[in-house]
């Protein structure tokens, strides 16, 4: 990473926590892998312990999504989410310190000859991505198989920013604005592929409501909105952390049929429902520290 590559405001004394935070980084992504591991669990347990609202909201989440489970398997279910999600910055820092190829040996496959059938057909695919914890790590071993672009929400610190930016470009062709709709089209137009992951609260004006989990959670009309625009084929991804803690499987399922449809509702179901069902497989690696249900129906009291 070259000084001579950033602007001498990121010199300033406000942003010496950050320089720190992204050499931790450099320094983490290289010790042995158990290690590692070791590191992101205890930062896991530590925010479990202290991060009260994260834990609240989480806690909150699995009790509308797991009712089946008892009380003490929904508590033991939310400490396992702090771990694993302690786990994922450190693979975070992995995916953006090193080369995807040190760790082509972890990963298997399932289903590749999905996405190279529809990308085969000369059209644009918009790859469904799910926020389960190694996310960073899924998309820059994902470059190891396939190109694609990916939609992001930038990073509020502009140093941070920059670092996370640069990094992504090293394994995607392209990072695209989450709110940049206009360059999704094209570059499915073109025949990119495009990583896209609609599984958060976006708010009541860009959503529509379906069930998810046994809930009516507020889900985004784009999904459906850019494979009408554009054609794209509609191919689900998952990738997920094995139980082992050292590989990592990616399941790309067959494109969508007869999707987009003229309801919209029918389409965000369709969508939510691959969604909980990647989520089932492995539910402790699911980003549930956000507040998904946050917009409720019309006359719907709050749950947080």
């Amino acid at each position: 990473m070259s000084s001579s590559s950033y602007p001498r405001s990121f010199a300033h004394p406000r942003f010496w926590p950050t320089w720190v935070a992204i050499a931790s980084m450099y320094v983490v992504a290289w010790l042995p892998w158990r290690l590692n591991i070791a590191i992101g669990s205890g930062i896991g347990r530590l925010a479990w312990r202290f991060a009260k609202r994260r834990r609240h909201i989480t806690d909150v989440n699995i009790k509308l999504c797991f009712p089946e489970k008892s009380p003490d398997e929904q508590r033991q279910l939310v400490k396992q989410t702090f771990i694993a999600n302690g786990i994922g910055l450190v693979e975070t820092a992995v995916a953006w310190c090193r080369s995807p190829e040190d760790f082509r040996h972890r990963v298997a496959c399932i289903g590749e000859e999905n996405l190279a059938r529809a990308q085969a057909q000369g059209k644009g695919v918009l790859i469904i991505g799910v926020h389960f914890s190694p996310l960073d790590l899924g998309g820059a071993l994902h470059s190891l198989f396939f190109h694609s672009d990916a939609v992001y929400r930038p990073h509020n610190n502009p140093l941070f920013d920059r670092f996370m930016t640069r990094a992504r470009l090293r394994v995607f062709d392209q990072m695209i604005h989450r709110h940049d709709l206009r360059s999704v089209i094209r570059r499915l137009k073109a025949g990119h592929s495009v990583w896209y992951s609609p599984d958060q609260d976006f708010g009541r004006d860009a959503s529509v409501f379906a069930p998810f989990f046994g809930q009516q959670a507020a889900t985004v009309r784009l999904t459906a909105k850019i494979a009408r625009m554009t054609g794209a084929h509609v191919v689900p991804l998952i990738f997920y952390r094995n139980p082992d803690n050292r590989t990592y499987t990616y399941e790309w399922l067959p494109a969508l049929e007869d999707y987009p449809s003229n309801d919209e509702v029918a389409d965000a179901t369709r969508i939510n429902a691959f969604i909980e069902q990647a989520i089932r497989q492995h539910p402790e690696q699911y980003l549930w520290l956000h507040r998904r249900f946050k917009t409720r129906p019309e006359g719907e009291p709050g749950v947080y």
